[in-house]
């Protein structure tokens, strides 16, 4: 690990800790699978006011294998692309109950196997069902990951394994929701707010855009 990585990443837990906890609210494995297809291009919160009846409604895997596909596109209409998404999760549902005997498979293989699911799904449900550290390339991390100097590449997949080179496996879950805080509160896309950042002395970013403004 390089010296910029460790201040990158000690500045980083102190800011905001060790956590994992995700931000979308669930309590069975499909139910994360399931939300994890619906923040696509949507915010945690919108996922999170559909979810709390869409699970209630549909209570297991094979309850939204069998739904009707229109039906379930009005259910989760709010979250953008429902057509998209319904078709993923009936399909995603289906093999759940007729490969995989109603359960979320652990291996990368068998999760991106699954209709709806890339990489960063199935990271974010190795991460937080089967706690197997995995690194979660969001657009958040893709884009800050950037902005700190952590990586050069531009690829979500190549992004992820260069982060997996780069930085200690304890750090892979917890720098997934780090990087996404950070990003929702102080290093927006539009406006960073580069003079109040705490990673303002170590990311080439914020030193390039703090001298801009001199």
């Amino acid at each position: 690990m390089t010296k910029h990585v460790k201040e990158v990443l000690e500045l980083l837990d102190r800011e905001y800790g060790l956590f994992t906890e995700p931000t979308l609210d669930y309590t069975q494995p499909h139910e994360l699978l399931i939300a994890t297809i619906l923040s696509a291009q949507c915010t945690d919160a919108r996922v999170n006011i559909v979810t709390r009846d869409l699970f209630k409604k549909y209570k297991d895997v094979v309850s939204f294998a069998e739904a009707d596909l229109s039906e379930l596109e009005d259910d989760i209409r709010t979250c953008g692309f429902y057509h998209a998404k319904a078709v993923h999760i009936i399909e995603c549902c289906k093999r759940l109950h007729e490969f995989y005997n109603d359960t979320v498979p652990s291996s990368i293989e068998d999760l991106t196997s699954l209709s709806g699911v890339g990489r960063k799904t199935a990271n974010v449900v190795r991460t937080h069902i089967f706690n197997i550290p995995s690194i979660v390339v969001d657009t958040h991390v893709k884009r800050i990951s950037n902005k700190l100097g952590l990586t050069k590449e531009t690829e979500p997949v190549k992004i992820e394994f260069d982060l997996m080179k780069k930085l200690p496996e304890d750090h892979w879950s917890a720098i997934n929701l780090q990087l996404i805080t950070l990003g929702r509160t102080i290093c927006t896309s539009r406006n960073p707010k580069c003079e109040e950042c705490f990673l303002k002395d170590v990311c080439p970013s914020g030193k390039k855009t703090l001298r801009s403004k001199k």
